[in-house]
């Protein structure tokens, strides 16, 4: 392993969310050898999805710097000092306008590694987001699963798929489940934007509350992402929070915030439509229960659970039913693999492959070559032009003209157009969307 990666790593995190926030910096920490110094930089994508300081504090992420920047300050930052290390953490439209704009920021000169992936379960658009992500020199793949598909989709078109790395979710961990706890608590994860539409998330509010009407010795906990007005990586139009005022609550329902893992160290049945959530609980054992109710559907994303042996509607576990787990279907996610039939392998040793291609790139002789995105202004002439302006850069990843190179920092009255400007972009999200989509369907 070369001294670069052996010594001393500085490793850089652009993120556009709270969730892609803690999957990049978490990342970061599993691809950098234990005997290494590294200094963590976080930078977050200015947008509508910035995570708040409060959301940032429930990831409990630490970096040794963290700040917000417009994308052509990242980029021009990143041309003057660039880390040995750079992990995108963010939506596929993103990377690759990130990837166009680094090679023109770097060009043939010396770059780092980049590093690239998905959060959690990818149930949509497989084939458009591998190809937004494609050009970076790892593109991460959470389960053998995943990493099977990434290269029959890259190899399908003709694109290079050497760079798709199997590794894990890098937040799975946790004390393994021992038995029930006192009393005996049901967690319902909340997803911001699964399902969509009012009526269906009604219906899994009242089932919940109705779970813990006909269980009074129970604890029934909905977990839930964000506050009203805050953002995640999807767009919540319809909190619970609002859904639930109003209604007679029973005592032994609760709606809860934090962190994840510390939810689930309470957890003896974790239930939900998609959640990624549902590995988390997995990995550590916790009976896991992939609600049925609204369909088997890739809309909702359930259909990733097919085999999974966790699928039961709220009638089966009113009647107590406990899902048992297939366990070769488990391994191949990723998660709980030490025991397994399978011999999936250990989950400590995950990113020992990533991070020895790393380390090669790292010392390769005469530094890396020029980043290489799939997508090109010649192979994708009237889709790309359109990703990179979204970040104000040119076809050929320049900045265009009369785009300044830094954001100032804000004065006060620049915060508060700004506070304005994404209260009423979220007003405009959660208010007058919905009520326009209802009016088109009359």
């Amino acid at each position: 392993m070369p001294a670069s990666a052996t010594k001393s790593l500085r490793v850089a995190v652009l993120a556009d969310s709270d969730t892609r926030w803690k999957w990049g910096a978490l990342t970061a920490h599993r691809l950098t050898p234990a005997a290494a110094e590294v200094r963590l930089d976080g930078y977050l994508l200015r947008g509508r999805a910035t995570p708040t300081a409060r959301q940032l504090q429930e990831v409990g992420v630490r970096a040794d710097s963290l700040r917000e920047v417009t994308g052509v300050e990242f980029l021009r930052e990143m041309g003057e000092s660039a880390p040995d290390v750079l992990v995108l953490a963010l939506v596929g439209g993103s990377v690759q306008a990130m990837l166009h704009g680094l090679r023109a920021a770097w060009g043939t000169g010396k770059r780092p590694v980049v590093v690239t992936g998905y959060v959690g379960v990818v149930y949509e658009k497989l084939t458009d987001g591998l190809l937004l992500r494609h050009g970076a020199d790892l593109v991460l793949a959470n389960s053998r699963h995943d990493a099977d598909r990434f290269r029959a989709v890259y190899e399908g078109v003709g694109a290079d798929a050497s760079s798709v790395t199997e590794v894990a979710l890098p937040f799975l961990g946790g004390t393994p489940y021992t038995g029930e706890h006192d009393p005996y608590t049901v967690v319902f994860a909340a997803q911001p934007s699964v399902p969509d539409n009012r009526r269906d998330r009604a219906y899994l509010l009242d089932r919940l509350i109705d779970h813990a009407r006909r269980h009074p010795e129970r604890e029934v906990l909905l977990k839930l992402r964000s506050k009203p007005g805050e953002h995640t990586t999807h767009i919540e139009e319809l909190p619970y929070q609002k859904l639930a005022q109003g209604k007679d609550l029973p005592a032994n329902f609760r709606l809860v915030y934090g962190h994840m893992g510390e939810v689930l160290d309470r957890t003896d049945l974790l239930v939900t439509v998609s959640s990624t959530a549902a590995l988390e609980a997995l990995h550590r054992r916790i009976p896991t229960a992939v609600l049925t109710d609204l369909g088997v559907r890739e809309v909702l994303g359930n259909h990733h659970f097919t085999g999974s042996g966790c699928l039961a509607s709220w009638e089966q576990l009113d009647a107590g039913h406990r899902p048992v787990p297939d366990e070769e279907w488990v391994a191949r996610q990723g998660v709980a693999t030490v025991g397994t039939s399978s011999g999936g392998g250990s989950y400590a040793t995950a990113f020992d492959t990533a991070r020895e291609r790393i380390a090669k790139l790292l010392g390769r002789p005469g530094g890396l070559p020029p980043l290489a995105p799939y997508y090109t202004p010649e192979t994708a002439p009237g889709y790309l032009p359109g990703i990179l302006a979204r970040h104000h850069l040119g076809p050929d990843g320049v900045p265009l003209p009369g785009v300044p190179a830094a954001d100032r920092s804000p004065g006060p009255v620049r915060q508060i157009v700004r506070r304005a400007a994404r209260g009423a972009y979220r007003h405009g999200v959660q208010r007058v969307a919905p009520v326009i989509r209802r009016m088109g369907e009359l």
